[in-house]
């Protein structure tokens, strides 16, 4: 550990991979609290797999591996995607989770149809776009990175901006459309941040596991506390521990990859919260049900005392 400690500060390739990553994590935490309160879990999942068929129409455009590039083409595919579940729940009675498997396997495969196209097609340079599919950190350059940082930046004050906003219109919607706040326009922002998170970690963590790291940290933060705003920090932390731990554990071992290291490094801190959480957690819950019980207990026996003494008395 202290070798690759030593690595990460002498090594600026390893520096650019460890900061992306991290703040990779920080902003999905961020954005993931506002999709698991609003019980849109699974848009995270389906967004992400979106984002493979608008990555490969990109390079198949501009003939070019570039991440601010790709970034465009998932973007728009993800904008495609929630027009498509919207649509479909719209104009038909299939329910919204529904509507998202069927967008999220329909994308994905044509996502799939379009890789095999480009890589048996006459396209130059289109090694590595099936990193795309399950991640590859090592590949970051200094560039994506300042790509993501400023998607970060962003992300975090767009929702510091609008915090009261998105509190609003996630626990009480029409309390919000009651003042004036734009509900539909926030809501419609709130799943527009959602889609540039999940796009920006793409090419680190992969379609398959990008969801997972915008989800686990939210729920993570979920045990420790019952307010918005140190959910959403807790989040954040948690989603950045998980990616400066997933680099470092796939720099210290060799062959291992960074992406579903991030992941799992997320799942032992919702372990962790899920034990230990002093708001939801199992520890917790015992303690408050072994003193429930004992307050049974006194109770009881202190109405039996009261009962006998009355009975004494008559």
């Amino acid at each position: 550990m202290w070798n690759t400690l030593e690595a990460l500060v002498r090594d600026p390739n390893m520096q650019w991979i460890f900061v992306g990553c991290a703040l990779l994590g920080l902003s999905s935490g961020i954005i993931g609290c506002f999709s698991f309160l609003r019980k849109q879990s699974l848009i995270g999942d389906t967004l992400a797999h979106a984002a493979l068929p608008g990555i490969c129409i990109a390079f198949m455009l501009t003939g070019i591996k570039s991440l601010p590039v790709f970034l465009i083409g998932a973007g728009l595919a993800g904008v495609a995607a929630t027009l498509g579940i919207g649509w479909i729940t719209r104009y038909s009675k299939i329910k919204q989770d529904a509507a998202m498997g069927i967008v999220l396997s329909s994308f994905f495969a044509f996502g799939i149809v379009l890789l095999t196209f480009i890589q048996h097609g006459d396209y130059g340079n289109q090694a590595g776009l099936d990193k795309f599919i399950f991640g590859q950190a090592a590949s970051m350059t200094g560039s994506d990175v300042k790509v993501m940082t400023g998607v970060s930046l962003l992300l975090t004050a767009v929702i510091a901006a609008l915090f009261k906003a998105f509190k609003l219109v996630i626990f009480d919607p029409g309390f919000a459309r009651g003042i004036g706040y734009p509900v539909a326009f926030l809501q419609q922002l709130l799943l527009l941040l959602t889609v540039i998170a999940v796009v920006a970690g793409v090419q680190a963590v992969g379609v398959v596991l990008v969801a997972a790291l915008l989800i686990t940290p939210a729920v993570s933060a979920r045990y420790w506390t019952d307010r918005l705003n140190v959910m959403v920090a807790l989040s954040g932390l948690f989603g950045l521990a998980s990616g400066a731990a997933g680099t470092l554990v796939s720099s210290s071992v060799s062959n291992l990859p960074t992406g579903p290291l991030t992941v799992l490094s997320a799942f032992l801190l919702f372990a962790a919260s899920y034990v230990f959480g002093p708001r939801r957690g199992m520890v917790a819950k015992r303690m408050q049900q072994s003193r429930a019980r004992r307050n049974l207990r006194e109770q009881s026996a202190v109405t039996g005392v009261e009962r006998a003494q009355g009975g004494v008395v008559q």
